[in-house]
């Protein structure tokens, strides 16, 4: 549908590329006349090859890196918030993480857990956030928030032409950031792939989740890679785009494009 955490030790346990063109002359002859003598042939036209011409390359696209602050999670479970606050930071507008929160009307009531520890029935993330955010993802007892909500709070902090949803494109993502534009997205811890499930919120919407659910907030690009400041723990640092896409797809390409 295209409709886009040391106490955060504990906040994951998965890190786990011419032809040549020939020209050809036109031999012209005269004709004799009865009694004259035969002409003497002129000497044969050699046809000239033209070179081809040489391509020119395709340029190479430049790096681009936006100066998003590196911030780290106060809470627990609440990566979605503190990625959501770096975005708004890079655009001047300063706001708390426990602010932001609040307005996320967390959901805390606990799961109903099936066999193999896995969840059978929870909150919905695309309407809350779901869980204890002083929690964890393990027990579980907490989880986190979906792009509505944090679309919804960039909408009303100042950033009107943000957009999101699921299923972008990764090239989509990668031209926002070209255009020097943040992105915040759900991937999995450290970008180490664990399985994933699916759960039945209370009001039926059907939810895909990781024990490892992440959110980040991309901040560059290169011909290879991508630019990811991470709230676990502050820090900065470049993944391939081949990794990026892989757990970008895991939970359906899910994004906010952060621009005023």
């Amino acid at each position: 549908m295209r409709t886009v955490r040391s106490g955060l030790a504990t906040r994951r346990q998965f890190l786990a590329a011419g032809g040549v063109a020939l020209a050809g002359a036109v031999l012209s002859g005269g004709v004799a006349s009865a009694g004259s003598p035969s002409p003497t042939p002129g000497p044969k036209a050699t046809p000239i090859a033209t070179p081809a011409p040489t391509p020119t390359p395709a340029p190479t696209p430049a790096t681009v890196t936006i100066p998003v602050p590196v911030i780290q999670q106060s809470m627990v479970l609440d990566c979605e918030t503190a990625a959501l606050q770096q975005g708004l930071a890079y655009y001047g507008i300063n706001i708390s993480q426990p602010a932001l929160f609040a307005l996320e009307n967390a959901d805390t009531r606990l799961p109903v857990m099936g066999a193999n520890h896995t969840v059978l029935r929870w909150g919905n993330p695309y309407t809350n956030f779901v869980g204890y955010v002083n929690g964890s993802d393990w027990a579980p007892t907490g989880y986190g928030v979906y792009w509505p909500v944090i679309l919804e709070l960039a909408h009303t902090h100042g950033l009107r032409n943000a957009i999101g949803g699921e299923g972008f494109a990764p090239s989509e993502i990668y031209a926002a950031l070209a255009a020097g534009q943040p992105v915040q997205v759900w991937i999995e811890t450290r970008f180490a792939r664990v399985p994933l499930g699916i759960w039945t919120a209370w009001d039926g919407t059907q939810v895909r989740y990781s024990y490892a659910e992440h959110s980040v907030t991309l901040s560059g690009v290169s011909p290879t890679e991508v630019r990811v400041n991470d709230v676990l723990n502050a820090s900065q640092y470049w993944v391939s785009k081949s990794l990026f896409e892989a757990n970008f797809a895991d939970f359906n390409n899910m994004a906010v494009i952060l621009r005023a």
